[in-house]
């Protein structure tokens, strides 16, 4: 008889909030209220609170005493940081694959490269970067170290709010398909060094990218902030 895993409420609840923050249904910043969550899923507070615990322990959300939880704001440091440990991650991943990969390893790599070429032509770049993701997780996974997986989880979950924002300009889209054909040719054929020159030039250009992003709507957000001040400026002096 097939064994299937039992989930609690709290887990279910956990992975629903999680999923929602990091497909971006709960805005960077956003309070999130016991009482409406446990409205909407139909549940107590209790599993709700857990919930919310799980997720600041993975660092998805922020508790501010006598204030609430809130979905944690990234800054361009956090994306150096969580970038920096990828390429750690992933860098590591790699050089133990060289001369381990099996004929069905290698399958798994061919069959995620074509399913990522097939959207790619398709200019379909929400599921291009799902993907993407399942490219670079596959390279954690065909590694066989399960402490190597469990840590790369949780950066994968902070990495998920913002990872499409590397891919705005068709340039970069366009670049990154090509970057990851690469990677898997230089898997196949067992050159491991450069497979990870390449992957870790892959990251670069990505953090960057969302860096740029992130200094972008800042910027935004400055001049919406100024506005209101300036125009009453304008108006007293108009008086």
């Amino acid at each position: 008889m097939e064994r299937r895993p039992i989930k609690t409420i709290r887990n279910q609840v956990y992975q629903i909030l999680k999923d929602d923050i990091c497909e971006g249904r709960f805005a960077p910043g956003q309070w999130l209220q016991e009482n409406e969550l446990a409205e909407r899923l139909c549940v107590s507070r209790s599993p709700i609170r857990e919930a919310l615990r799980q997720l600041a322990s993975d660092g998805l959300v922020v508790e501010i005493p006598n204030k609430g939880v809130f979905v944690k704001e990234f800054t361009a440091r956090d994306i150096e940081e969580i970038f920096d440990l990828r390429v750690l991650l992933e860098d590591y991943a790699i050089s133990k694959l060289q001369h381990h990969l099996t004929t069905a390893d290698m399958q798994q790599l061919i069959d995620c490269l074509n399913e990522m070429e097939r959207l790619h032509a398709q200019k379909d770049l929400r599921a291009y970067t799902d993907m993407d993701s399942k490219l670079h997780g596959l390279l954690i996974e065909l590694c066989g170290n399960s402490l190597l997986e469990s840590m790369y989880a949780r950066i994968h979950s902070l990495n998920q709010q913002f990872r499409i924002y590397s891919l705005t300009s068709t340039q970069r889209f366009n670049e990154s398909m090509e970057e990851h054909r690469d990677i898997v040719h230089c898997l196949l054929t067992n050159n491991a060094d450069e497979a990870r020159a390449i992957n870790k030039r892959h990251l670069q250009l990505a953090k960057d990218k969302i860096i740029q992003h992130f200094s972008e709507q800042e910027a935004l957000k400055q001049a919406a902030d100024a506005q209101p001040k300036t125009t009453a400026e304008a108006d007293k002096k108009a008086k």
